[in-house]
């Protein structure tokens, strides 16, 4: 039987950009053994299969998979499936702003959605959870070592390493300037002492170079290597931001650029609500394009 699948250039507005992702559009009959081995073909960072929602009030139902594993949420996943849902709808001529809820394993998610082009899109999703703290941060000094840098590169305006999640775990690396976020690569053999196991980390700077982004990131971890857009990790750097940058209370959105050095641009839409000095609601936003369609053939 054929399967038909999407690939959507993610956290980007134009194609060969951004981070990359495949859809199959119709995934009633498989099993997780099979989803797996689809996501092992396809070999990008996250598969998505969409199914019947559990609930019929709700749009769909997704299960994420990595070529190895499984997630129970992720974020350019989530923005890139709502984009394409949202183009669907345009398609069946229910009009191009759309809001409806999805579902993973982490939990239901609300999406709005923006038709801006017969195959782009903007789509922003409510965070399921907010970031909360996910352990003891590595050393200063065993961080640097696993990222190939020098102690003195870690750290700026008050932002220490630090460890949040926000349905998966990162560790949160401030860099102190834009070239020494370049120079950062991954050591694998002492990745695991520093920290606590193959745990992907996103380094940021405020350094930018762009007037119109916040700050500038990388995500690293070995097995992966390096992934162009982290919308989950965004999340998780929420926690960061309130524990540190202590932002007023209203309304907040951070621009983040992810994947300059590996040559995928990306920006992630970081939203913040605060209130009485309490992170009390947060989104993640992007664009996204559609680049590729085709059918699987499976016996």
């Amino acid at each position: 039987m054929s399967r038909l699948y999407v690939i959507l250039d993610v956290f980007t507005d134009r194609s060969l950009a951004g981070n990359p992702l495949a859809v199959v559009l119709d995934s009633s009959g498989l099993d997780a053994a099979g989803m797996q081995a689809i996501a092992r073909q396809f070999n990008l960072s996250e598969t998505v299969f969409l199914l019947p929602a559990d609930d019929d009030g709700r749009k769909a139902r997704l299960r994420i998979f990595m070529p190895h594993k499984e997630l129970p949420f992720a974020g350019h996943p989530t923005v890139g499936t709502a984009v394409l849902l949202g183009l669907m709808e345009a398609v069946a001529g229910k009009g191009r702003e759309q809001a409806f809820e999805i579902e993973e394993t982490v939990g239901v998610i609300a999406c709005e959605t923006k038709v801006s082009g017969k195959r782009s899109g903007h789509a922003r999703f409510t965070l399921p959870r907010l970031p909360k703290t996910a352990g003891a941060a590595p050393s200063v000094a065993g961080l640097a070592a696993a990222l190939g840098l020098e102690p003195a590169d870690i750290g700026f305006d008050g932002h220490p390493a630090s460890r949040y999640e926000a349905g998966n775990p990162f560790c949160l690396a401030p860099i102190k300037t834009l070239e020494a976020l370049g120079r950062a690569k991954i050591d694998s053999s002492l990745w695991p002492a520093a920290f606590g196991g193959d745990i992907g980390c996103f380094l940021y700077t405020r350094e930018t170079g762009d007037p119109s982004v916040a700050f500038r990131a990388r995500m690293l971890e070995p097995g992966i290597g390096e992934d162009p857009a982290t919308g989950s990790a965004a999340a998780a750097f929420a926690g960061a931001v309130m524990a540190f940058e202590r932002p007023e209370d209203g309304d907040h959105v951070l621009r983040i650029a992810q994947g300059v050095e590996m040559g995928r641009p990306s920006v992630i839409e970081l939203g913040l609500t605060v209130a009485g000095g309490a992170l009390v609601s947060a989104t993640i936003g992007g664009s996204a394009v559609v680049t590729a369609e085709g059918a699987l053939f499976l016996n």
